[in-house]
């Protein structure tokens, strides 16, 4: 998985290619910080930051990020539950047939931990089956249909599929096992404190001696570490045993049966466990900053790094003066309303000329009819441009479509924003005006288009 700064920075790429709407403008946040200090990495963690500035896609991120770990910790519980159960069903009886608990303890685990191991040789560098994406997708886990939720989806979704995501899921799949096992251990040492077992063997193929040598070589790692195991006089007695035995001998037994558990089951599977672990961290998924969304905003941080001796600013793009005709006049608005009805008095002598509101021109409709109107009268244009409106690609089209249809030219008035605003946002309201107006600016300097000076 991504680290909680690295999907947030991830969410907020998803979301800025296609055109979602954040709490902060991310292009006044980009220049902001292109000024401030830090590593690439830190800055673009710095920047998904600020325009997460409601905290709303770390909130969708948590969620899913909260109920993948809720259901791995609850199968932990049922399985490590299922575990206890089922050695307590087990062990009901007082004579336990030594040899075949083990097998019920340790056979399938053995097996299992075996099979894990050589698929792992056999799959080195190759990508594994995801069973556990199509378990617990993302998509089961939150219900939403806005863009932030679903994004966030396809998010985790591409994490799942990641090739690291083998060790990550090899982990979980240990994880599992361990919890069993413990519950198996938990149970084997509950009942051998309330309750006093005999312990027996039975065999018809092998002999005395061959017990013997197995059980020496069973006991082998359990005693280095110290517990008990049957001596030679303790296993032979031991044979076809239905009733008590002496209370030492079945010691030896309950010892050689906690600790085959530990040294042959969660001790091997815990190595199991923390060799994934570390094979997940090496080939943790990174944020890629080579994509070109990335390396676009790292080329604007550096664009301006110069020696300080030699740097002289260039100066910025200003609009030319608006030329206003002594002909008809059409007035629009564009994608925003005015605060005033009379907005355009503000540039425009109305006592001779000629005026028309056209209204807002915002979607596909609204252009169709005001190039149908400008193709039919010949007239000036006078646009009212809100401080709010975006000069992006799409906004920038329609001001070209206006201005090769107008006959008698395109001219622009920018609208300030003169509602009520917090003491405490004032400033910030005042700095993003004084940025898109320059921003404007920039874009109507390059079109050669007229700009009314209010």
């Amino acid at each position: 998985m991504l680290s909680p700064q690295d999907q947030l920075t991830e969410l907020v790429r998803t979301l800025e290619t296609q055109q979602h709407v954040f709490a902060t403008d991310p292009l006044l946040i980009t220049e902001k910080l292109q000024g401030e200090d830090g590593k690439p990495m830190q800055k673009l963690h710095r920047r998904a930051s600020r325009i997460d500035s409601n905290g709303a896609l770390a909130r969708v991120l948590g969620k899913i990020d909260s109920r993948i770990k809720s259901i791995m910790v609850i199968m932990s519980v049922v399985w490590c539950i299922s575990g206890f159960l089922g050695l307590f069903t087990l062990l009901q009886t007082n004579v336990v047939n030594f040899f075949y608990v083990l097998v019920c303890l340790l056979g399938f685990h053995s097996l299992m931990l075996l099979g894990w191991l050589v698929m792992t040789l056999m799959n080195q560098g190759k990508q594994s089956s995801n069973w556990f994406a199509s378990f617990v997708s993302p998509s089961y886990l939150i219900r939403g249909k806005d863009d932030v939720t679903k994004a966030a989806v396809e998010l985790y979704e591409r994490q799942l599929q990641h090739s690291g995501m083998r060790w990550y899921l090899g982990r979980f799949s240990h994880q599992l096992w361990l919890a069993t096992l413990t519950g198996m251990l938990l149970a084997i040492i509950f009942l051998l404190i309330v309750r006093q077992y005999s312990f027996s063997w039975e065999s018809t193929l092998l002999s005395d001696q061959a017990l013997i040598t197995l059980t020496q070589v069973l006991g082998w790692l359990p005693s280095m570490v110290g517990f008990d195991v049957p001596d030679s006089t303790a296993i032979v007695e031991s044979r076809l045993v239905t009733d008590a035995m002496p209370l030492s001998v079945a010691r030896q037994w309950a010892g050689l049966l906690v600790g085959s558990l530990l040294m042959y089951g969660i001790v091997p599977r815990a190595i199991a466990w923390a060799f994934c672990a570390l094979m997940f961290r090496r080939k943790k998924m990174r944020l890629d900053i080579k994509q070109p969304y990335y390396q676009k905003i790292l080329n604007f941080w550096q664009r301006h790094v110069v020696d300080a001796d030699d740097f002289k600013e260039a100066p910025a793009p200003i609009a030319p003066k608006a030329t206003v005709s002594a002909g008809k006049k059409l007035v629009a608005l564009l994608e925003y309303p005015a605060e005033q009805d009379n907005w355009w008095q503000l540039g425009l002598d109305t006592e001779t000329t000629d005026v028309e509101d056209f209204g807002i021109v915002d979607d596909r409709d609204d252009m169709a009819r005001l190039k149908s109107y400008l193709e039919a009268n010949p007239v000036q244009v006078l646009l009212g441009i809100h401080f709010k409106a975006l000069p992006d690609r799409g906004t920038l089209r329609k001001l070209d479509q206006i201005a090769s249809h107008a006959k008698h030219g395109l001219i622009v008035q920018l609208l300030n924003d003169s509602s009520s605003l917090d003491p405490l946002d004032e400033n910030q309201h005042l700095e993003t005006q004084n940025v898109r107006y320059q921003q404007w600016q920039t874009a109507l300097s390059a079109r050669k288009i007229g700009l009314i000076n209010n």
